[in-house]
């Protein structure tokens, strides 16, 4: 995958929306990258970047736990 298209992001959205986290809050870079991943920004946004090489059901599955660690726990 080289790009995040809509299909990706309203999965995304998905878990975001359950774990309460406002959608203003996210930075999602349509561009894939290797490795992707997720960071709190010192201004409270979320970055999340989709990883280029992974499986995306099984990274949206990471993705979930990460953002639980960073503390978006809804």
């Amino acid at each position: 995958m080289t790009r995040v298209t809509l299909k990706e992001i309203e999965r995304i959205l998905e878990i975001t929306d359950a774990l309460g986290l406002s959608r203003e809050a996210l930075t999602i870079p349509l561009r894939t990258r290797h490795p992707g991943g997720v960071r709190k920004l010192p201004n409270g946004t979320y970055e999340i970047v989709v990883d280029a090489k992974a499986d995306f059901e099984q990274w949206l599955s990471w993705l979930r736990s990460r953002l639980s660690e960073l503390g978006a726990a809804g």
